[in-house]
């Protein structure tokens, strides 16, 4: 049989997911073994167009030229599939969308005139299909191979969405929220990264984006009485996912 042929691509973004890949060791491998790579600048030269069984796509829609090609790329393929935190929910670059997009182009390039840009920076799901999200500031290996494996038998992948506190306990980490007063956006923030941050003694800053059902306004009243005013909460939500836990907050 013939292997099924992946792509990967690349919008708005920092390249850090697409690279996971090729720094994936065995499981680079395995990937080489089982799909054909018809697609993928970041590790060959050649283009091989055509429709795709499996596209990855990194990065946010920033202009309008990405809206024409993820609407091509989706038109192209038979599973469409976002990685990473800048295709899931905008990314780093979203924060423009809480400010004025001509004030930061005025202060950034000597031309502004010259920048096409979308007023937001939002993730592929608000212009396309996605059949599957997978979260992460990079992903992780193991999320990915699970990925693509689950596509291949035609299943839904199995990702959990619970928050970090569940790898705190799993692991026997002390909750640095609990035992010492640090803000952490642990409660809110799904799984993923194997609680990499709390393991080291420092907070989680909800690279992954938010856990299911995160109560984000329990988490902040606990901020509070840590002494944050509303503002600095605001700011430790506004990062790498400020689109995606702005989504919940504004409910609250």
């Amino acid at each position: 049989m013939d292997k099924p042929r992946l792509a990967v691509f690349k919008f708005t973004s920092c390249d850090g997911c697409q690279l996971s890949i090729p720094d994936m060791e065995r499981g680079l491998v395995d990937i080489a073994n089982t799909f054909d790579i018809a697609y993928f600048l970041g590790l060959k030269s050649r283009k091989s167009t055509g429709y795709y069984g499996i596209s990855l796509v990194e990065g946010s829609i920033s202009t309008p030229d990405e809206i024409k090609r993820i609407r091509a790329i989706r038109e192209n393929t038979h599973y469409l599939v976002t990685i990473g935190a800048c295709a899931t929910a905008g990314g780093l670059q979203a924060l423009r969308n809480l400010k004025d997009l001509g004030a930061f182009k005025k202060a950034v390039y000597p031309k502004p005139e010259h920048i096409d840009a979308l007023k937001d920076s939002l993730p592929i799901s608000h212009y396309v299909h996605v059949d599957f999200e997978l979260w992460g500031c990079p992903i992780s290996r193991e999320g990915l191979l699970e990925v693509l494996a689950s596509f291949l038998r035609e299943r839904r992948p199995n990702i959990q969405a619970y928050s970090v506190c569940f790898e705190c306990k799993r692991k026997g980490t002390p909750c640095v929220l609990v035992a010492q007063g640090i803000p952490c956006l642990g409660p809110i923030t799904r799984t993923g990264c194997g609680a990499i941050c709390p393991s080291y003694g420092r907070d989680c800053y909800g690279c992954f984006g938010p856990s299911e059902d995160p109560n984000i306004k329990s988490l902040s009243l606990r901020f509070e009485t840590l002494g944050l005013s509303k503002d600095e909460i605001k700011l430790r939500l506004a990062g790498i996912n400020s689109y995606a836990f702005g989504k919940y907050h504004g409910k609250e």
